[in-house]
């Protein structure tokens, strides 16, 4: 039989929270910089569950999911391995607290975002704060990841 190679599952989490901002967590781990919540989805766990999951190991939240905002698949997103990421909008009450893989935590604006992101989540939050004055619309084949 022949061996495969299928690409990693990961979800990533936009949390909105009530008072304004999102919320971005400083990576502890290779690839450094600033990045969305999220990770991998574990084995028999739906990427719903995930998004929740990931949401609260790192950023100490409950999280409402809200909607998918598009699934990214470029297979150089993520320097370690070739992922698929699903990325969840979710709203949240509350104060985060870095947890888990977080080294630190910070709530942004599009007009304040920091300076070196990692992965391809600079590109996903232009998609997002475009969704936010646009709608599902500027979604197109061929457009994103």
């Amino acid at each position: 039989m022949e061996s495969r190679k299928n690409p990693l599952p990961t979800v990533d989490i936009i949390i909105e929270l009530k008072g304004g901002g999102i919320v971005l967590i400083e990576r502890r781990n290779p690839p450094y910089g600033w990045a969305l919540p999220g990770g991998f989805v574990d084995w028999g766990e739906s990427l719903e569950d995930a998004a929740r999951r990931e949401a609260r190991e790192e950023t100490s939240l409950d999280v409402r999911l809200v909607c998918q905002l598009h699934a990214y698949s470029d297979p150089e997103r993520d320097p370690r391995f070739h992922t698929v990421t699903v990325v969840f909008v979710a709203e949240a009450d509350g104060t985060p607290a870095a947890r888990d893989d977080a080294k630190a935590i910070g709530v942004f604006t599009e007009d304040n975002l920091p300076g070196r992101m990692a992965f391809d989540h600079a590109d996903i939050l232009k998609d997002y704060f475009r969704w936010k004055r646009e709608g599902f619309g500027v979604f197109r084949i061929g457009d994103g990841g």
